[in-house]
């Protein structure tokens, strides 16, 4: 079996007609029509948002498993390696979309929409629901179902992207991450340290030092670590590292790309040096990981 072959990889547009891209499916019929399909490990190419109603079992997102209660949101970014227990019991809603439902252009807001709730891989990727607001977001679902029957109708797929913008302001609002310090969209420090999630979403595979990340963001790096730290209690090189070996870990399992390959796809020259911060960042050599 080649490496290709290990994870399946979906693309919304196989899946879906409407020109808007978007679908929403209930769970447990959701399992039921794909069978063990989402059990195995899998990617996408478009976002998800995976609500769980009710239900308890274990989720498994980028090689590690976290819990999953009644009103737990996850959401999973494109190239996110995950898969479900094997059970199909949950009641819930899953939403996917593509990329075009979330810019990260024009506003502080969109930003850390895009890179706070999604596109965080250095926390947890879900959010706890408070009861008061379970009521609102499923008012929200349910205009989202209505609108789906209106593909015709004048501005259908603006209307999607308005729904699902709210869906998400109202968990960044207030939703209780599993774990992590929560980020104010009003805190500089919060808004710098988001905004370097950005940049590092784009260029970890050129961009590997923190002077590089401070010079993007125009503060120094002594500005930058304080803001990451205040942020996150980590610091830029640790998440950097991070990101670099998170990339590696799904190149080497999702791909036949030999590891000087990965190294050099990474951007490093020498992949020596890349195998010593595998070696060091993990406890095991690249090869090694792969086997």
């Amino acid at each position: 079996m080649g490496k290709e072959e290990i994870f399946v990889k979906y693309d919304l547009e196989k899946e879906v007609l409407d020109d808007a891209q978007f679908t929403l499916m209930e769970m447990p019929n959701f399992f039921h029509k794909n069978g063990d399909n989402p059990k195995q490990a899998h990617i996408h190419s478009f976002y998800q948002i995976i609500w769980f109603m009710q239900g308890e079992g274990v989720h498994y997102v980028d090689f590690k498993e976290y819990p999953i209660t009644d009103n737990t949101v996850f959401f999973i970014s494109p190239g996110q390696i995950h898969n479900f227990e094997k059970r199909d019991d949950f009641r819930g809603i899953i939403i996917h979309f593509n990329e075009s439902f979330l810019s990260d252009e024009g506003s502080s807001e969109n930003v850390f929409l895009k890179y706070n709730v999604f596109n965080a891989f250095d926390t947890v990727p879900y959010y706890h629901l408070m009861p008061d607001e379970v009521h609102r977001l499923g008012f929200f679902i349910e205009e989202m179902k209505t609108e789906m029957g209106n593909t015709q109708a004048f501005a259908h797929k603006d209307c999607l992207k308005y729904l699902v913008k709210l869906f998400l302001i109202t968990v960044q609002r207030t939703g209780q991450r599993g774990t992590g310090i929560p980020l104010c969209i009003n805190n500089s420090a919060n808004r710098t340290f988001v905004k370097f999630r950005q940049l590092l979403e784009h260029h970890y595979r050129q961009m590997h030092t923190v002077k590089e990340y401070a010079d993007r963001l125009n503060v120094s790096t002594k500005t930058l670590t304080n803001c990451v730290y205040e942020s996150s209690h980590s610091t830029p090189l640790k998440i950097i590292n991070e990101r670099i070996i998170l990339e590696a870990k799904r190149q080497l399992l999702h791909s036949d790309l030999k590891i000087k390959e990965i190294a050099f796809y990474l951007g490093f020259e020498d992949p020596s040096y890349f195998v010593k911060l595998f070696k060091r960042q993990t406890g095991c050599l690249p090869a090694e990981f792969r086997e």
